[in-house]
């Protein structure tokens, strides 16, 4: 089933051009943390379902229904991972925005259907997939201005409090980022990757 869908490449570029239109449509005044949750349910009325033992069984946090109205989350991540959970709604949400046509065509109906799908994905274009989502979900979680903004403040404060950011690089960085994850309520993971992604850290070499 999977081989006959094609996924398309879509440059990082477009992808942020996409994360930034859903931005100016759901979240305007670009508030941290994002609120993808409200967003999710009360504006694009996506149901948002928890499913005891989900990872254990399909090995993912969580999947998307193929007629986009539903996110299943995986119970655990739901109750006690928040960073987490928000981050698997905000990936899903990359794919209801970026591959819309493609799920809507696969018509699986449960979640065993859904992992044939996702298995019959050749790797490579599965790869693609799961790459877009995950960039989109770290651009609507963690808005490059806001970003870029925060790290500016942060950096000042390690400065300011003495430490050369030249000399204790790691630990400074260590220090920056997890501030800013508990910000955007994220993981450091993800801001790792955001900052690398804006290469903000070049900035301050």
């Amino acid at each position: 089933m999977g081989s006959d869908f094609e996924i398309a490449f879509i440059t990082d570029a477009e992808i942020k051009k996409r994360a930034s239109s859903f931005l100016q449509r759901y979240h305007p005044h670009l508030t941290i943390p994002v609120p993808i949750e409200e967003i999710a349910e009360f504006q694009m009325g996506i149901d948002i379902i928890p499913l005891p033992g989900l990872h254990h069984v399909l090995e993912v946090d969580g999947f998307t229904s193929s007629d986009l109205s539903n996110i299943y989350v995986d119970e655990f991540v739901y109750t006690s991972r928040p960073g987490r959970y928000r981050f698997t709604l905000a990936h899903e949400i990359g794919h209801v925005i970026l591959h819309k046509e493609i799920y809507e065509k696969a018509q699986f109906k449960n979640s065993q259907e859904w992992k044939r799908f996702i298995n019959d994905i050749p790797d490579q274009s599965h790869s693609r997939l799961e790459y877009q989502a995950y960039a989109f979900g770290g651009l609507i979680l963690v808005p490059a201005e806001s970003l870029k903004r925060l790290t500016n403040k942060y950096v000042k404060h390690i400065q300011a409090s003495g430490i050369s950011l030249k000399k204790n690089w790691d630990y400074a960085w260590y220090c920056i980022e997890d501030q800013l994850a508990k910000d955007f309520a994220v993981s450091t993971q993800v801001i790792g990757k955001r900052l690398t992604k804006e290469e903000l850290r070049e900035l301050y070499r």
